[in-house]
């Protein structure tokens, strides 16, 4: 059974798809006017999680993000950097792609971008003003009448009179009221836009994810997701204009994914406290950052730094030396799955809301008993150590040969070691101890200066790093 924590009703629940053989979902994906940061590397892990495991439940999930590649900050961008918007906005969601290969993100179904939807944008906001829920100020600007939508903050329990008394009064606006968001925003000079049926002008952010959800899930879909920060207003303004339009339940359950801190402070671009994926790549392995990820329940605040990043990587090192040098095994992978209950451990863990840190125990928990059997039975070894991969790519890790793995970030390069292991071999083989390389540093190198760990075995040596 499983179960997800629906932020609207502030529980867990039983999920139950609109259609038993499909299920969709929507995620709010990225602005891009900039290289996404850590943050967003959570939003796209988890959810990447989400849909690999939703896969194993359900005939097919259409998983839809779509990319903000029209708005204020875009274009603030652009001008600042005297470049075309189009280029802009193409320069970084091909980075973004980049980011999502190195973390192992699956790509989306569909990928929808805002400037792609206009068309759809349209209908819906004419269908908001149609029914009294929208109007056009003398300037122009096209708004939504939040009063007039029934249980406005029934996502996020804000209250209106609150939310009223809070505001910043806006300079030089014509809008009924204070709480009203724009829908559609009249062009100004040097600006993109498209001609609409209220004059030139350009989406709000708002309704451009209403547009895009709707349009490749229909009116009432499945799953809602998205970053915590944009539960209000961003999400409840979906809300409100979705609903509004179609007279019809927006999502049946809205997932949120919690904050990266720094000094337990959000991490954002806004408060200039944050590390882009492609920095923290310089330093550490995608799957590396994605096991840190991992390590923390989605909806919990995660904090980000350098000593946590270094377990995740001791963490993978001890998974993947567990799994190294065994090889497919005689005993059949799914005997031993049915003999040792980890998948139906770990199923049972992603079903309770997705939870990767037990997860990520029960992986360490099927590794120790892989060392002990290869000690042991190597046949059921081997069998053990397949179990441990075929779980590992229910979350998206332990894919990536074993060696290469472990032979990742050194300062020389692969064919030079290897060249040093040889001698090292050959000198045990004549019990040469006294000129083994890399036996101590006087012997021409040391390396542990190197990052790298020797491991004498029987008959042969083998390295990887620290």
């Amino acid at each position: 059974m499983l179960k997800i924590y629906n932020t609207f009703n502030k529980q867990k629940e039983e999920f139950q798809p609109i259609n038993p053989e499909k299920v969709g979902m929507y995620v709010c994906g990225m602005t891009v006017y900039d290289y996404c940061h850590i943050g967003h590397a959570r939003v796209l892990v988890m959810f990447d999680v989400i849909t690999r495991h939703l896969r194993r439940h359900f005939t097919q999930v259409e998983y839809v993000r779509n990319i903000t590649d029209i708005d204020d900050k875009i274009i603030k961008r652009a001008v600042k950097n005297k470049e075309d918007i189009y280029s802009l906005t193409n320069r970084f969601i091909d980075a973004m792609h980049e980011d999502e290969l190195a973390l192992g993100i699956l790509p989306p179904d569909i990928e929808p971008r805002a400037t792609g939807a206009i068309d759809q944008i349209f209908y819906m906001i004419e269908s908001l003003i149609e029914k009294d829920i929208a109007y056009q100020c003398k300037n122009g600007d096209i708004y939504y009448s939040v009063r007039k939508f029934k249980n406005y903050g029934k996502l996020s329990g804000k209250n209106l009179d609150e939310l009223e008394a809070g505001i910043r009064i806006e300079v030089e606006t014509s809008k009924q009221d204070p709480l009203d968001f724009v829908l559609w925003k009249m062009a100004k000079p040097n600006e993109p836009s498209w001609q609409s049926p209220w004059g030139n002008g350009r989406p709000g952010w708002h309704i451009e994810c209403s547009a895009m959800s709707c349009t490749h899930l229909g009116k009432h879909f499945d799953i809602h997701g998205g970053g915590i920060d944009l539960a209000f207003p961003h999400h409840e303004n979906e809300i409100a204009q979705s609903e509004g339009a179609n007279n019809s339940t927006f999502a049946n359950i809205w997932m949120h994914v919690g904050f990266v801190n720094i000094n337990n402070e959000k991490m954002s671009k806004s408060l200039n406290n944050f590390f882009t994926i492609r920095g923290v790549l310089e330093n550490y392995n995608g799957e590396t950052i994605r096991y840190f990820i991992m390590s923390s329940h989605y909806r919990s605040p995660l904090n980000f730094s350098n000593e946590n990043l270094d377990n995740a990587k001791a963490s993978l090192t001890r998974l993947y030396t567990a799994i190294r040098g065994l090889s497919a095994s005689k005993a059949a992978t799914t005997e031993v799955s049915q003999r040792f209950d980890y998948e139906e451990r770990l199923t049972a863990a992603l079903d309770d809301d997705f939870n990767t840190p037990i997860a990520l125990s029960l992986l360490f928990e099927l590794a120790k008993v892989v060392n002990v059997e290869r000690k042991k039975d190597i046949d059921l070894a081997n069998a053990l150590g397949q179990l441990l991969k075929k779980l590992g790519s229910h979350i998206g890790i332990l894919q990536t040969n074993a060696d290469e793995f472990l032979k990742q970030g050194v300062s020389l390069s692969n064919i030079q070691i290897d060249n040093k292991i040889k001698q090292r071999n050959k000198a045990r083989k004549n019990k040469n101890f006294c000129t083994t390389p890399w036996l101590t540093e006087r012997h021409g190198y040391d390396p542990t200066k190197a990052g790298i760990v020797l491991e004498d075995g029987i008959s042969a040596t083998t390295w990887r790093r620290k």
